[in-house]
């Protein structure tokens, strides 16, 4: 087994079992390896032994580590090493490992450190910046600005094209499908609903053409009969149905 060369260290305040552990490593200038545990071992004990005025709290990390160092430099000193289970972690390797990380993190929290006393609170970001949902602010607009703001869209805007010709919805009229309706009862006697709604050609038209049959029925000019449910709707003069009467008759009693 090695045998580091001879130094002094002071005593001091350690923040951790593990800051002791990695300021005995990097005096001797070893690296953190299960063999330099076992190296530092004396030395942690001695630091431990020296801690005589601290509370049972305080040394209960400290003392957590040194089992550990303990049994390190005890399998280091076996002629062959120990058979471990299954499974089982080498305890140096994973001491080695956890001091690593601590160094890692220590080296951090000193640049870290230094940043701030510098000034230097700014730190890279390295993930994309969350998405922000634009907000339109109008606290500081003013009427004008809203009208100045219109002008400039009217301005901007190109003129619509001209059209050659103007193209105007169909209209059409209850009293002229009333019309229809009596001209056709007059010839045949019996109109089927849909034969007469059928020839609509918008959906306009056929609303039309029920409300003027809906005026008829209410003036019991027509009557509407269906044999079976869903069936068609049969319109057949009603009890005020008067074959000779004119259709402007139908006209002045019906308002529009």
């Amino acid at each position: 087994m090695l045998v580091s060369p001879a130094y002094t260290f002071q005593l001091q305040v350690f923040e951790g079992p593990l800051d002791l552990l990695l300021d005995l490593i990097e005096r001797a200038e070893l690296d953190i390896t299960k063999v330099s545990l076992a190296q530092v071992t004396d030395q942690y004990l001695d630091h431990i032994h020296s801690l005589q005025d601290r509370t049972l709290e305080d040394l209960a990390s400290f003392l957590v580590i040194a089992t550990r160092l303990i049994q390190i430099k005890s399998e280091a000193l076996l002629p062959r090493p120990p058979i471990r289970e299954p499974g089982e972690e080498d305890p140096g390797d994973a001491l080695a490992r956890q001091l690593v990380a601590y160094k890692r993190y220590k080296q951090v929290a000193i640049l870290l450190a230094d940043r701030e006393a510098e000034g230097l609170r700014t730190y890279l970001r390295i993930a994309a910046p969350p998405p922000v949902d634009p907000k339109l602010e109008l606290g500081q607009l003013t009427i004008e600005d809203l009208r100045q703001a219109m002008v400039e869209v009217l301005l901007n805007t190109p003129n619509p094209p001209q059209m050659a010709r103007a193209v105007t919805a169909s209209q059409v009229r209850i009293r002229d499908k009333i019309r229809s309706l009596v001209e056709s009862l007059r010839k045949i006697g019996r109109v089927s609903f849909q034969r007469f709604v059928r020839t609509a050609k918008t959906r306009l038209e056929v609303v039309v053409s029920f409300l003027a049959v809906l005026e008829l029925i209410k003036q019991d000019q027509v009557l509407a009969s269906q044999d079976e449910l869903f069936g068609d709707i049969e319109l057949t003069p009603g009890q005020a149905w008067d074959r000779d009467q004119s259709t402007s008759d139908f006209d002045l009693e019906f308002e529009e």
